[in-house]
């Protein structure tokens, strides 16, 4: 089954999303570039900072020679004033500097700038140097006070700690040239030129640096790649997040098919087509609609729970995804409506087969858990470019075509046919003047009497609501009931019965009580029908006792704990519960030892095979009463039409019978205590007036009797 790919609605263009996604690398390209180009300059850093590092170096050496030199060499000022030779001992002690380790050789100038020994030979005094010479002219500035920095140079170097004369030799390499003051006393003694080999510690210094240099680049790699992954992970992260998010918006969530707005979307793009040269939309040949929902799916839920009810509509998607080929698509509208889109359809035969096929992978059982379920479908089919062009038109008909065939007969399929727009629009007409009936007072409440099964006694009256339609006369309950559960008038038609039977019942005399059936959607609202019922009450004055209030068990079943909690609520404060339509639908036995009940009614169906040749259905009535007895519950039975159903009743002690037998339902006016009273009130009256005429001598018998007669009828 495909997919649609689609942007989402408000989805950034590809283009710009392509490129926000990718700025990350790019700036993560762009630092690695100037990355590159500093690793291009860090061989001179390196050299730069080895220069500074043995400069430093060798300034420290030297201060340290000179330092070594002032302790260690006695008449240090002898040496200095370049008079004669130094003494003995302080040419040992030369001597010994001398052989230092990386001293190459040394030069002590006097406090003019005059060469007065070097380490060529320590015993003699060397040959003056001339004014030009650059050495002299070094000495001469660090003597007046100035500052002439540590030479790092290239220079013949000679080794003179070989183990052997042969082993000596000279080569070039790096050497340092220091000028460092010799203080005594305060006093300026000379100054010392020092040449420090500094070849091996170069060769260290620039190892140690290239060293650091290498481990911070590894360390800088590390860094980048570690970034690098840790973006590429949070983009795969984001991709998921998206591609998830795409199909949490274009996917149900219950049974993982598309879902209404994706199938529209995918719908309007198939329909997109050019008409010739009109750039008019059309759909495109060779395509259809199938409207699909479940048959009794309302009653599984009702009856099993809406746990098991997901659960069932999660195997019908995915039995119908195994039955449908490619490239065709499925999607659920909502509640057990599905839709299939035939994109290549022969014609209305291969749509026909299709739903078919559909029909038959629904047929087998389902097993869910403990609980064998057998459901079908029905089916509503649209051709596209036949029976319409724009996706919303499509879905509208293949919805009437789907309403005729769950109406005629439930499992089968019908196309669409032009007579269902009458229909529809009769519908549509039919629910607004049903919504105007409901808001301005005009339906009517008829009352059905019923009656003790012992003695025939009038016990009180259901009641049922009535529309007088001004065009089309009396509306059948069940087609207008039908609409406003459709349509949502139901909550507020179910308060207005209630407050008009308890308003009529409130003028009856105090032994008839009313019935009033309750509405699921009065019951789903938690604490709704309670304040319903005691507002009704309040406003009628009618004893709670004299109410009755009919329930069915599926209304129960979705939420049982505050259905119980209602109904003990309503028990409480008097008002009789009933369960209506016992024997038919699910019957859960456990129910009636749990809710606060009063009576049972017996469902038509069961009455209707009494005082026939049907023994199993008096078998059924009579443990019925028998169990209500037990239980401590009343027992009404509807449908009683014949005398022998009336007589069967009353063998099995049934408490209380309704049905066209006894009286159908009538408007309040025309109530069988009403015609008895005003019967017995004319009667009256005439008797009155009799023996007024007969015997005027009786004055006071006549007034009684015409009061009487005025007090039976203000009753």
């Amino acid at each position: 089954m495909s997919s649609p790919a689609e942007p989402l609605p408000g989805e950034p263009a590809p283009t710009a999303w392509q490129w926000r996604r990718l700025a990350p690398l790019l700036a993560w390209l762009a630092l690695l570039v100037l990355l590159g180009l500093s690793a291009a300059g860090v061989p001179r850093a390196i050299e730069a900072l080895t220069t500074q590092h043995l400069q430093q170096d060798a300034e420290h050496g030297a201060v340290a020679l000179v330092k070594h030199m002032q302790r260690h060499v006695p008449d240090l000022e002898f040496v200095f004033d370049g008079e004669g030779p130094p003494p003995s001992n302080a040419q040992d002690a030369l001597a010994a500097l001398r052989d230092s380790a990386g001293l190459l050789d040394f030069m002590l100038f006097d406090a003019q700038g005059r060469l007065t020994l070097s380490s060529e030979s320590t015993g003699t005094r060397p040959p003056a140097l001339a004014a030009a010479d650059p050495r002299a002219q070094a000495a001469r500035t660090v003597a007046r006070g100035g500052r002439v920095p540590t030479v790092l140079v290239q220079a013949q170097r000679s080794n003179r700690h070989a183990s052997a004369p042969s082993d000596a030799h000279t080569g070039t390499g790096l050497v340092s040239i220091s000028l460092v003051p010799v203080m005594q006393a305060g006093a300026l003694l000379g100054v010392v030129r020092l040449t420090l080999d500094q070849q091996e510690r170069a060769l260290v210094t620039a190892r140690s640096f290239g060293h650091a240099a290498l481990l911070t680049g590894m360390a800088l790699c590390l860094l980048m790649a570690a970034g690098l992954l840790l973006w590429r992970w949070r983009l795969r992260h984001v991709r998921a997040a998206e591609r998830h998010a795409r199909y949490l918006a274009q996917h149900d969530a219950l049974t993982g098919v598309l879902n209404r707005s994706a199938f529209h979307l995918e719908l309007g793009r198939v329909c997109a087509r050019p008409n010739g040269h009109t750039g008019m939309l059309r759909c495109g040949a060779g395509c259809a609609l199938l409207l699909l929902d479940i048959d009794f799916f309302k009653a599984v839920n009702e009856q099993r729970g809406l746990a098991l009810g997901d659960r069932l509509l999660r195997e019908i998607a995915r039995r119908l995804q195994a039955a449908l080929p490619p490239p065709h698509l499925l999607a659920r509208l909502g509640g057990d409506q599905f839709v299939v889109l035939q994109r290549s359809a022969a014609g209305s035969g291969d749509t026909a087969a299709l739903a078919g096929t559909l029909a038959a992978a629904l047929a087998a059982p389902f097993e869910i858990g403990d609980t064998t379920l057998r459901i079908g479908a029905s089916f509503g089919l649209v051709l596209q470019g036949t029976d319409g062009d724009e996706p919303d038109t499509l879905l509208q008909r293949a919805e009437l075509a789907l309403h005729r065939a769950k109406s005629q007969c439930r499992g089968s399929w019908r196309f669409y046919d032009a007579a269902l727009d009458g229909e529809l629009q009769r519908r549509r007409e039919l629910v607004q003047d049903l919504r105007e009936a409901v808001e301005n007072d005009r339906l009517h409440l008829h009352f059905q009497p019923l009656h003790a099964a012992a003695d025939g006694s009038l016990q009180g009256y259901e009641a049922l609501a009535r529309w007088p339609h001004p065009q089309r006369g009396f509306v059948p309950p069940l087609e207008f009931i039908a609409l406003a559960e459709e349509h949502g008038l139901i909550e507020r038609l179910g308060r207005w019965v209630l407050h008009s039977a308890c308003r009529e019942a409130a003028t009856w005399p105090p032994g008839l009580a009313v019935s009033v059936n309750v509405s699921p959607a009065q019951f789903d609202r938690d604490g709704v029908l309670l304040a319903d019922v005691r507002a009704a009450l309040e406003a009628s004055g009618l004893a709670p006792q004299r109410l009755e209030l009919e329930i069915t068990e599926s209304m129960l079943m979705a939420e049982p704990e505050q259905g119980q909690r209602t109904l003990q609520a309503l028990h409480c404060s008097g008002v009789r519960i009933a369960l209506d339509d016992f024997g038919a639908g699910y019957s859960n036995l456990g129910l009636l030892g749990r809710l606060p009940l009063d009576r049972l009614k017996i469902d038509r169906s069961l009455t209707q095979g009494l005082g026939g040749s049907d023994l199993k259905a008096d078998l059924i009535v009579r443990s019925i009463v028998s169990m209500a007895r037990d239980l401590g519950l009343r027992v009404t039975a509807e449908g009683v039409e014949t005398e022998q159903q009336r007589l069967a009743l009353c063998r099995h002690r049934c408490d209380t019978l309704q049905g066209y037998l006894l009286g159908r339902p009538q408007p309040a006016v025309q109530l069988a205590h009403r015609t008895a009273l005003a019967g017995a009130t004319a009667a009256a009256a005439t008797a009155a007036l009799t023996s007024t005429a007969v015997t005027p001598a009786a004055p006071a018998a006549s007034a009684a009797a015409v009061q009487a007669a005025g007090s039976a009828a203000a009753a």
